[in-house]
């Protein structure tokens, strides 16, 4: 079947075309620079990635070249004269069976050895024992009162709900989806096959839930904890799951001790605000709006965000590039010496005047560049200098650090969690995550054990008691 196009169409080429003679030279003029404007901020997103840009390296194309390290001549792997690092051995208190192995002759010349080594070579093998899930059937009798006629049921005793799981059970279960962020199919799969628990999906959501409110307490306690402390870094991340009411986006706050998370349906200065709360210390953040209202004199810029914007800067070329070259050369310089206060063979007022020039000509640069005639350039530029006073709050403040590494560290498990599953698709499903977050980061950074932590909780929980605290003056737990 053949179809033919009609005698009076046009092609899209043609009403170009018409379109074009019908402009006047100034119209045309117009036009070009405006497609032309168009086309540089095509290749400027296409040009994006995380050299460049607050894109993750996840996101990178296969063709982008990740950053090296300078060649130092040295073989990979251990050096002369490092201290290894090898696996500890079990001490001997903890050895359950030992075998003592003696040779009876020599491999050389067959004599009968005997005697005692005073230091034997010692070699341990570890190994799991098969597990079997131990199960306690609690018979209730129903009696009837020979008084009254009325029958009463036998009460569990106490510790024991109408859940078929235990407590350290339930801890586990929640290690496996909330800490480790398996999916609930392989969490049951998991529990079938080496612990021979026969438990169903609903039965998995139904305990993430039970232990979620068994958290709730410490949660909040921590949140206001992290508000209390002097200073705090913060970050956000998309968040997967049910849009209605918004997109959700995951929050973090992060301080020496402690981290919380929260899901809130905006990225705005408002969900700013719900984290912070009415939060006065000083706060780490790279540039992103909703951190505007704070007090820039109270606030830290991330460098590690800013050396990305040099670096697009560099790639621009021209005047632009220039003044991003001059301007990764002085971060670098100024965090040769940030290492220097941070390994303290620096006083930090020795840091403090040697930063005093090298703060002018950063500031210098910046100026430049908020003239250089490339447009994105100028704007970041003059964006940044707003917050000028936001660059310097580590060189004034001791305990505050130049980057935002430790809430993106901190927020990192909450990412690879939504990558691997399908988000929240219920409120009580966010505040499961943000208290398994703020359980995990916190007790990480505190070098405490989430199981042990979790085990109490859900063991608290089944005799009406509070759950331990996450504060790290309660850290018996």
């Amino acid at each position: 079947m053949c179809v033919s196009t009609p005698q009076n169409s046009s092609t899209p080429k043609q009403v170009t075309r018409q379109v074009l003679e019908s402009l006047s030279k100034e119209q045309l003029i117009d036009t070009i620079l405006k497609l032309q404007d168009r086309v540089g901020e095509l290749e400027r997103r296409l040009g994006m990635n995380s050299q460049n840009s607050s894109k993750p390296p996840s996101s990178d194309l296969p063709g982008i070249p990740r950053p090296t390290v300078p060649a130092s001549g040295r073989k990979p792997g251990g050096q002369p004269g490092h201290p290894g690092h090898c696996r500890m051995m079990v001490p001997l208190e903890r050895v359950d069976e030992m075998v003592l192995l003696k040779p009876r002759q020599c491999k050389h010349c067959g004599m009968g050895l005997s005697g005692e080594d005073p230091h034997p070579w010692r070699h341990q093998v570890i190994d799991v024992p098969p597990i079997q899930a131990t199960v306690t059937e609690y018979q209730r009798h129903r009696l009837r009162c020979p008084c009254c006629g009325r029958s009463t049921l036998a009460d569990l005793p106490q510790g024991v709900d109408n859940s078929p799981y235990s407590g350290r059970l339930r801890a586990m279960i929640v290690l496996f989806t909330g800490v480790c962020h398996l999916s609930r199919r392989t969490a049951e799969f998991l529990l079938e096959t080496l612990l021979n628990v026969p438990i169903s999906l609903g039965a998995v959501s139904r305990t993430e839930q039970i232990v979620s409110q068994a958290l709730a307490e410490p949660v909040a306690e921590c949140v206001e904890y992290v508000r209390d402390q002097p200073a705090i870094n913060v970050d956000e991340t998309g968040w997967a799951g049910d849009r209605k009411g918004g997109r959700p986006w995951l929050w973090s706050a992060t301080g020496k001790l402690a981290s919380v998370f929260m899901i809130l349906r905006s990225r705005g200065q408002e969900a700013a605000k719900n984290l912070l709360g009415g939060y006065n210390g000083l706060v780490g953040s790279d540039r992103w709006s909703a951190y505007n209202y704070l007090d820039p004199w109270f606030r830290q810029l991330c460098w590690s965000h800013l050396k990305r914007d040099f670096q697009a800067f560099v790639e621009v070329g021209g005047e632009a590039g220039r003044v991003g070259t001059e301007l990764l050369d002085r971060r670098k310089e100024m965090f040769r010496w940030w290492r220097h206060v941070r390994d303290r063979t620096m006083s930090r007022a020795a840091f403090q005047q040697t930063m005093e020039p090298l703060s002018r000509e950063i500031e210098g640069l910046l100026e430049q560049g908020s003239h250089c005639g490339h447009a994105k350039t100028q704007r970041t530029c003059q964006n940044i200098l707003k917050l000028r006073a936001a660059l310097w709050t580590f060189v004034r403040v001791e305990g505050v650090e130049p980057t935002n590494n430790a809430v993106e560290r901190a927020i990192r498990p909450g990412v690879l969690w939504r990558r691997v599953s399908f988000g929240s698709q219920s409120e009580a499903g966010c505040r499961f995550v943000e208290r398994m977050l703020t359980v995990t980061a916190t007790l990480k950074q505190q070098g405490r054990n989430v199981f042990h932590y979790l085990t109490a909780a859900c063991h608290a929980s089944l005799h009406g008691l509070p759950a331990p605290s996450l504060l790290p003056q309660c850290s018996g737990a």
